[in-house]
């Protein structure tokens, strides 16, 4: 007998969806993917943070890598995003904030080659067009440069894993599209960035509990063993190599 899959929830635009969770985005302890991202960002941002870079955070949302940014003194700082109410809680937490919102893929405040670090996390799944998106940031990367990538696994996704939220009685689907991971990297290797480290974690038995607060253990066992997120370290290639 075939199996049925569950149905799937109708998904809100990003810019609609985030908007109304920007509200309870930053008070989600049990949220796993949010503690997953902390942990594949923080190890891959060990091996590119120094002082003084100037360091553009695309789909920064309120901000949570923030501070271990701030903490080293970048040259400037730069978030975009697509939620005004995302930006405007970022902001409430660092006032002087140099924050846009953005329609499209075009970092206009920023110079050609001049960025030292780009960073985008649980982000590009949104974006509707990957190639120009990241045609885009290399653009704005100098030589040298390293782009730091995380977000939710297309494994995930093509399984029906969807990115939800509940906002009162409701649970809300933000928008994604499937990017398999060979497309992203071929994508990558086409306009000039070279991949550093590759990380992915599959759902297991020590995310259990997570599931469990939330009253989702079939969902557990519907994706065990599924990669759930992963993290990319690229560099864009030196003119002078």
């Amino acid at each position: 007998m075939q199996s049925v899959r569950p149905s799937r929830l109708p998904e809100a635009a990003p810019a609609d969806a985030y908007d109304i969770w920007a509200q309870s985005y930053d008070n989600q302890p049990d949220n796993l993917m949010l503690a997953l991202d902390e942990q594949l960002c923080g190890q891959l941002l060990d091996k590119v943070l120094s002082p003084g870079k100037l360091i553009a955070d695309v789909g920064c949302g309120t901000g949570r890598h923030w501070q271990k940014l701030y903490d080293l003194e970048p040259s400037r700082l730069v978030g975009y995003d697509v939620s005004s109410g995302m930006l405007d809680r970022l902001r409430a937490k660092y006032p002087r904030a140099e924050t846009y919102l953005v329609n499209g893929v075009h970092l206009s405040q920023l110079d050609t080659a001049g960025c030292d670090l780009i960073l985008s996390t649980l982000t590009i799944a949104h974006i509707p067009d990957l190639r120009a998106a990241l045609t885009e940031w290399i653009r704005v990367l100098r030589p040298g440069g390293d782009m730091i990538i995380t977000d939710y696994h297309p494994a995930a996704l093509s399984r029906g894993g969807q990115r939800t939220f509940r906002e009162g009685q409701r649970v809300i689907a933000v928008r994604n599209h499937i990017y398999p991971i060979g497309k992203i990297r071929r994508i990558c290797r086409q306009l000039g960035l070279r991949e550093q480290n590759f990380i992915e974690r599959k759902i297991d038995d020590t995310m259990r509990h997570y599931y469990e607060k939330q009253g989702a253990l079939p969902l557990f066992e519907r994706f065990a063993g599924v990669p759930i997120i992963y993290g990319l370290h690229l560099r864009k290639s030196d003119a002078a190599e």
